[in-house]
């Protein structure tokens, strides 16, 4: 069988259904072949027929999952912790409804990132026709006036002969720019190396460090309930994070700074991983005995916090752009009008 690799929707998807029908009280492998009868992705189909017979060989199910090849490692061992502790289907609805937040938060992304380029594209489109197409209709007006373009709109006039000049390489910049932008929002496997590559990089900084947050965050909060120890949770999510080497960095350090007895708050303080306040609020509950519903509604707040200072930098965005780009396109008329204007009225 082919090794494919699911997208958010799938795993989120699959880990639903899988839930409710086991809830419903449907077995493992009939759960899986009722899921692939609704297939109508090939390789996808494929897999999950042979899921079932795996199951109805008797094998674990974190064992079926991780022979595909297809699941990140944390959906597997998740799945282990809650078959370890009886607790599967609670780690099956956790995980997808982990998936469905971070199908969402994609979404929002590739918003974020996907218009303000449009916009962008557009804007500089506009720029070069104006230098390239209309600067040289007004500086044949002035030179039929017995005059030229000088000071501002003489240097504008030679940027736009410039342009023109080598409008071949830059048709192919915008071709391939436009190409880039396509693939971008309609190839999900090639979204995900642009942002995996964008997360190596600078994935620790500004919003991203808040979705980081909310990340482990949910994280902890579906180890704690499937099972797991607090260490074990932080082991977890460090995988969970591991395209981000700092973020998964701090999950360790956390992990050993507990090991050696400090106390989980303090720790998740102390290295980052969660901010103060939230770590306030997890004292609470582990004083109320309720570390589980303390760390959920702590990941809860994390992910709205996240959502709404990445739709804050959207709304920033869109506005400054406009702006830039409106005060160039007036700077470029007004440095060609103005002077055309006074001398149509020393001609009157």
């Amino acid at each position: 069988m082919k090794q494919l690799r699911l997208s958010n929707d799938e795993i989120s998807r699959l880990c639903q259904g899988l839930h409710m029908l086991i809830c419903a009280g449907v077995g493992t492998g009939d759960g899986l072949a009722l899921l692939a009868e609704d297939e109508e992705k090939k390789e996808y189909k494929e897999m999950l027929q042979s899921m079932a017979k795996d199951a109805d060989c008797g094998m674990p199910l974190a064992e079926i999952f991780s022979r595909t090849g297809a699941f990140p490692a944390y959906v597997c061992g998740l799945i282990e912790t809650g078959e370890r502790t009886g607790r599967t289907e609670e780690a099956l609805d956790s995980l997808a409804e982990y998936y469905e937040d971070r199908l969402r938060l994609e979404r929002q992304i590739r918003s974020a990132l996907l218009y303000p380029a449009v916009l962008l594209l557009v804007m500089l489109a506009v720029i070069v026709v104006l230098l390239v197409k209309v600067l040289p209709v007004f500086d044949q007006v002035y030179a039929q006036l017995g005059s030229s373009l000088t000071g501002v709109a003489g240097g504008l006039l030679a940027l736009g002969q410039a342009m023109d000049a080598a409008m071949p390489v830059l048709c192919l910049v915008l071709g391939a720019a436009v190409l880039f932008l396509g693939a971008f929002g309609a190839s999900g496997s090639f979204r995900e190396k642009v942002l995996g590559l964008w997360r190596r990089k600078f994935g620790n900084k500004g919003v991203s460090e808040k979705i980081n947050m909310a990340r482990i965050a949910q994280a902890l909060a579906m180890g704690i309930g499937s099972g797991l120890s607090i260490e074990e949770a932080l082991c977890q999510a460090a995988t969970l994070v591991e395209d981000i080497p700092d973020a998964s960095r701090r999950c360790r350090a956390c992990a050993g700074a507990l090991a050696d007895g400090m106390p989980l708050a303090q720790a998740l303080r102390q290295n980052g991983v969660l901010p103060q306040a939230e770590c306030r609020l997890l004292e609470a509950g582990i004083k109320g005995g309720a570390v589980g519903s303390a760390m959920s509604s702590i990941a809860s707040r994390l992910l709205e916090d996240s959502e709404d200072a990445l739709a804050q930098k959207v709304s920033m965005v869109e506005p400054a752009l406009i702006i830039v780009t409106s005060v160039l396109i007036g700077l470029i008329l007004l440095s060609v009008m103005l002077p055309l204007m006074e001398i149509m009225a020393a001609i009157g």
